[in-house]
């Protein structure tokens, strides 16, 4: 018995941030090996090249993203590079390893972003709760990326050195967060829902081969790299072509609110492949997080009997926002 379209799409949402759980641990140990912006380069290339010939094969010629609204198309594909070179530059920028640490937590603010914008942007419900559910949330963010590493403002230094860092991981946050909310605003009743991913991924991976040029890094390549570099490149082109259909096609909310289990899910994947030794503020950040998450489920509700219009190109579709 086939599930739901919603039902189906909200699953594939949930598996895609198991997906990107694993992001940290293969991601660091490619990184050491190949080098940050060759890694991030190659993932997308190959996932990009990966994603378009599937969809050809699959779909032939109703895979090409002409039908899509522009909006989503310019739009939402420069919100998803622009999110990508944030990342990876505030990473590669970051002066030691308590500010990778810090610079994680500011692009872990995505969730709470994506609940927040959805109000505005998708016009759901939010009662007062979001408030305590967003701090909740993001308090155990902070304990379970730091771990045992001390509070950042106690050790302060340059504001130029530490403060660009810090303003590509928070454009990081704002971009995959507007890109979530505006993806289901602007292509949620659209066929052709999955044809631009693998075309957002090929972009991000041109650009990040041009910042490869500016940028030369040294790499070790080794049996081990090449399955962690096919199994990034894979899972991501999954992980985010899920991550589409859930966010036009699924339930937003709950999908956005699960997500705060991603820096939990990913420390436990790294403690097992990295055999990293967590601390304490681990397990309170997991209560933190979790108690967060049903938080904001339970602070935004779609407006009773409120239709939300999508345009197309060819079509304007109409669904109920949940």
């Amino acid at each position: 018995m086939s599930l739901p379209p919603r039902t189906l799409n909200t699953t594939l949402g949930i598996a895609s941030i198991v997906l990107w759980s694993t992001t940290v641990a293969m991601g660091r140990s490619l990184s050491e090996q190949l080098g940050p912006i060759t890694s991030a380069c190659l993932i997308y290339l190959i996932g990009g090249i990966l994603g378009c010939g599937g969809m050809i094969v699959v779909r032939g010629a109703r895979s090409a993203p002409g039908s899509l609204d522009l909006r989503y198309v310019l739009g939402c594909g420069s919100l998803f590079a622009l999110y990508m070179l944030c990342l990876y530059g505030a990473l590669g920028l970051a002066r030691d390893h308590r500010q990778v640490l810090e610079v994680g937590l500011l692009n872990y603010l995505w969730p709470m972003l994506t609940l927040l914008l959805s109000v505005p942007i998708l016009n759901q419900r939010a009662s007062i709760l979001l408030i305590p559910g967003v701090l909740v949330g993001t308090a155990g963010v902070f304990l379970t990326m730091t771990q045992n590493q001390g509070l950042p403002w106690q050790e302060p230094s340059g504001a130029i050195g530490r403060g660009l860092p810090y303003l590509l991981g928070a454009t990081a946050a704002v971009s995959w967060a507007l890109y979530s909310t505006l993806s289901c605003r602007w292509a949620g009743g659209s066929a052709l829902h999955g044809g631009a991913v693998p075309l957002f991924m090929l972009g991000t991976g041109l650009l990040l081969a041009l910042v490869r040029l500016a940028f030369p890094e040294q790499q070790q390549w080794s049996a081990r790299a090449v399955l962690e570099l096919l199994f990034m490149a894979t899972s991501s082109n999954l992980a985010y072509a899920f991550w589409e259909r859930a966010m036009r096609g699924g339930d937003l909310v709950l999908v956005a609110s699960a997500s705060y289990l991603t820096p939990l899910l990913s420390m436990i994947v790294s403690m097992l492949y990295l055999r990293i030794v967590p601390g304490p503020r681990l397990w309170l950040g997991c209560a933190l997080i979790v108690a967060g998450a049903v938080t904001c489920k339970l602070a935004i509700k779609a407006p009773p009997n409120k239709m939300v219009r999508i345009p197309t190109r060819s079509t304007v579709d109409t669904r109920r926002t949940q």
